[in-house]
């Protein structure tokens, strides 16, 4: 079975389908956290019943889980630090557009990225908000931080989808090439933008692999084999060198 909230920020929703699955009495769990804090609570049961369980793509504090199998989310954003300064030089003020707060993976961007460009004295962060993993607000949030800060020189988004959001309102106001845009997830619409120069940069995962990991490793689990407690999937960063092959 796979199942899935309707929006990224509705954890409740996450919770109630992980206690149906647990009142099923499933042999494993292959979860991605919407949000740690509160689905934690949830795995502690599924574990209480025996069912072992496997993060995959956000590595939530879970210290009873069989294996996290993802992306070093905290490399990730350093990486996409390195392609701002490549991008925009050694100076100027840029901004960070997060996601839903809380979310393991997607602080640990965050994280990656600021410590990274800390390194970098001449950039500063100027602002970050939240735009829920969401494109509609990814666009709103850019909007508003472009008049808070018109002179901004790049902007780091912690997934595409909020990237593309803040693309369309640099292309609103058309300052295409004049603020660096960074996602994070290289999607196919991503890669195209790259191509096109619309956006700067992204940081590809291996979602395919984190999936297909998952599965392997929940299967190995419920028939009492070991797996190792951490997969590491890797990661890219994407500009107009290599974006090709992620736009197919």
């Amino acid at each position: 079975v796979i199942s899935a909230p309707d929006r990224e920020i509705n954890v409740d929703q996450q919770v109630s389908i992980l206690e149906n699955q647990i009142r099923r009495g499933v042999k494993a769990l292959v979860v991605d956290p919407a949000g740690t804090a509160q689905v934690n609570s949830t795995l502690e049961q599924a574990v209480a019943r025996g069912i072992p369980v496997v993060l995959i793509d956000t590595d939530a504090p879970f210290a009873k889980k069989s294996s996290y199998i993802g992306t070093d989310n905290a490399r990730g954003g350093s990486l996409a630090a390195i392609g701002m300064v490549a991008a925009i030089g050694t100076t100027g003020d840029v901004v960070l557009i997060s996601g839903v707060p809380g979310n393991e993976s997607q602080d640990a961007r965050a994280k990656g990225f600021m410590d990274e460009i800390a390194k970098t004295p001449g950039i500063k962060v100027v602002a970050q908000q939240p735009g829920n993993s969401e494109r509609q607000l990814g666009l709103t949030v850019m909007e508003n931080l472009l008049t808070a800060h018109p002179n901004i020189k790049g902007v780091f988004a912690t997934n595409d989808q909020m990237a593309l959001g803040a693309m369309e309102a640099v292309e609103a106001r058309k300052l295409r090439g004049k603020v660096a845009i960074i996602g994070f997830d290289a999607t196919k619409e991503a890669a195209g933008a790259i191509i096109e120069g619309k956006m700067t940069g992204s940081v590809a995962q291996s979602p395919y692999e984190m999936g297909r990991q998952g599965v392997l490793a929940a299967i190995a689990l419920a028939e009492g084999r070991t797996v190792p407690k951490l997969i590491d999937t890797g990661t890219e960063y994407v500009d107009s060198k290599n974006a090709a092959k992620y736009a197919k």
